[in-house]
């Protein structure tokens, strides 16, 4: 999510106006409404600090990317998983064949 859509949809799901948040947050509306404009980026300590004054909290995680570090390792589970799925039938057989069971 870019800083723009975190701060407007913090500052919805709030209820607050540009006016309210820019004051609970230490800045002016002209800021915050570039800010949810893209028309200015804030630092991560100002998207920090505008999006407590609403009630939330930023947080960041990191995840492995596609085609990081580990490729070759990801490409052998990939080919795995290909061996395994060919080993299932694409489709069922026409008729399907039980064993007999008993004397009948």
């Amino acid at each position: 999510m870019d800083a723009e859509h975190a701060i407007r949809a913090a500052r919805r799901r709030a209820g607050l106006s540009l006016r309210l948040l820019a004051a609970r947050a230490g800045t002016s509306h002209s800021t915050l409404a570039a800010y949810e404009q893209a028309r200015k980026v804030p630092t991560v300590e100002t998207l920090d600090r505008i999006l407590r004054a609403a009630g939330y909290e930023l947080t960041a995680e990191l995840t492995p990317a596609v085609g990081g570090a580990d490729r070759a390792a990801r490409g052998k589970e990939l080919a795995e998983a290909l061996e395994l799925a060919a080993q299932f039938p694409a489709r069922p057989a026409a008729q399907l064949a039980f064993p007999k069971f008993g004397n009948r």
